[in-house]
């Protein structure tokens, strides 16, 4: 298989791979074994969590108040890193 990048990602890749003296084919298998590995695990979370929606666990929220939640909580970290 031949895989594009463009020019940019490629100097990137160019440059790992000398830095790690590794060859750019095994980077990028690496990086899409990666990949897989955690989309693997991302997926295992969301049927985990939608599981636990339907046999009644956990009960959704909703969207405008978990937004308003993330709110107050971003709100009170940034409070504690304020100078005083």
């Amino acid at each position: 298989m031949d895989v594009s990048l463009n020019p940019d990602l490629q100097a990137k890749l160019d440059q790992l791979a000398r830095e790690t003296g590794r060859a750019t084919g095994e980077l990028v298998e690496d990086a899409v074994a990666g990949y897989f590995q955690e989309l693997a695990q991302t997926r295992q979370v969301l049927d985990l969590r939608f599981d636990e929606l339907e046999g009644g666990q956990v009960e959704p929220i909703d969207g405008e108040e978990a937004f308003r939640m993330l709110m107050q909580r971003t709100e009170r970290q940034r409070q504690r890193l304020r100078p005083a």
